[in-house]
């Protein structure tokens, strides 16, 4: 069995080279801003539409073609799915302008768009070729390559391959996965926990510095000076390095979790309204959605039962005898109570097993469980 998989690796593009991909990305950067503007103006664009858009921009601006046409394809089709996306999805906004001083570029090439060389350089068109750091053999020929740049200002082409999917171990037991912040993820498992590392923490005085150097140097109406360039890539520095190694972590965590279990039952939690919390620089720190991510698509991979779980009422539930507790326990609770059979329990831990027991049983809620299997009977205030 086969799957789809994304290889990336760094470049090293000449002055030349670099000042090509710059070029070519102002040139898709305009057309996506173009289709957002008649987007905004009332005209529903769609897949054929956005084609048309690109032939008679072509047509009318030298500009343009002095580009290629594969890149523009790809990002008004890029744009296409973002607003497809925004349309489907509830509360997600449609696509916004590209700004030319604080986007990114990224560059998607088709297998039309690029070639490999024998030499094993990276070859676009209109004569670019960027020398590849190969760091592993590619398992099959690409299909398509997206060259982005990061804040650091290194290049990277990541190709979409396909290889043979790799067997996982045979595992037969489940595990609960509840998120947090002291603790990033509690498992029904203590072994398998995934401890809050802190390594952004760690450099928060270097990172204080850098920072300060920034707002000293900057200058507000004018371009900024070299020094403010240098002040801003070293703090940019220091926040990549702390993400490489949470990014690292989180990996090696998962692949653990994946390969030691049958059964994945996910807290579906969303941290984003802890960016609004006292807590939002550890959360960030911790990087919750990244590990939910990468937990989800791994065991995806493997061939695991994913389940998501929703969040309410996991906290006030007791894993073993379901009963759930009146009230709301306070942040600062750390240890559950249960009323009815007098059990205590780490918070996190029982919400872990509380979700695990949820998944086992074929739902995604408590309360499908409390319904649907009479577990629960209210004895006082408490459900039992």
């Amino acid at each position: 069995m086969n799957e789809t998989v994304r290889y990336t690796y760094r470049l090293r593009p000449g002055a030349a080279a670099e000042r090509a991909l710059e070029a070519e990305w102002h040139r898709c950067r305009h057309l996506w801003n173009e289709a957002v503007h008649q987007q905004k103006s009332g005209r529903n664009l769609t897949l054929a539409k956005l084609g048309k858009l690109l032939t008679d921009a072509r047509g009318r601006t030298p500009w343009l073609r002095e580009g290629s046409q594969v890149a523009q394809q790809q990002m008004l089709r890029t744009y296409a799915q973002a607003l497809d996306h925004s349309f489907k999805v509830k509360g997600r906004g449609q696509p916004t302008f590209k700004a030319r001083t604080k986007t990114l570029p990224s560059l998607e090439y088709t297998v039309r768009g690029f070639s490999l060389s024998e030499g094993g350089r990276l070859v676009l068109p209109k004569g670019v070729s960027i020398p590849i750091v190969w760091s592993r053999k590619l398992p099959s020929d690409p299909t398509s390559v997206r060259v982005s740049k990061d804040s650091l200002g290194h290049w990277y082409a990541s190709f979409v391959v396909r290889r043979e999917a790799g067997h996982a171990p045979s595992a037969t037991v489940g595990i609960g996965v509840d998120w947090g912040v002291t603790t990033t993820a509690t498992t029904t498992d203590p072994g398998h926990d995934l401890h809050y590392l802190g390594h952004r923490k760690r450099c928060t005085a270097e990172l204080a510095k850098a920072q300060r150097k920034m707002a000293r140097r900057h200058r507000k109406g004018a371009a900024q000076s070299n020094g403010y360039k240098r002040a801003r890539r070293e703090a940019a520095t220091l926040h990549k390095k702390a993400a490489r190694q949470t990014q690292h972590d989180t990996r090696v965590w998962a692949k653990r979790v994946v390969d030691a279990h049958q059964i994945i039952a996910v807290e579906d939690f969303r941290s984003k309204f802890l960016a609004t919390s006292k807590m939002a620089r550890k959360a960030a720190d911790a990087a919750i959605s990244a590990a939910k991510r990468e937990l989800i698509e791994r065991g995806m991979r493997a061939g695991r039962k994913v389940v998501l779980v929703q969040p309410a009422h996991t906290t006030m539930t007791r894993s073993s005898c379901f009963a759930r507790a009146t009230q709301r326990l306070e942040l600062a609770q750390r240890t559950f109570l249960c009323h009815n059979c007098g059990h205590a329990d780490s918070r996190d831990r029982n919400a872990a097993r509380v979700i695990l027991a949820v998944a086992e049983r074929g739902h995604t809620r408590v309360d499908d469980v409390r319904q649907s299997d009479h577990l629960l009977r209210v004895v006082g205030s408490v459900a039992v």
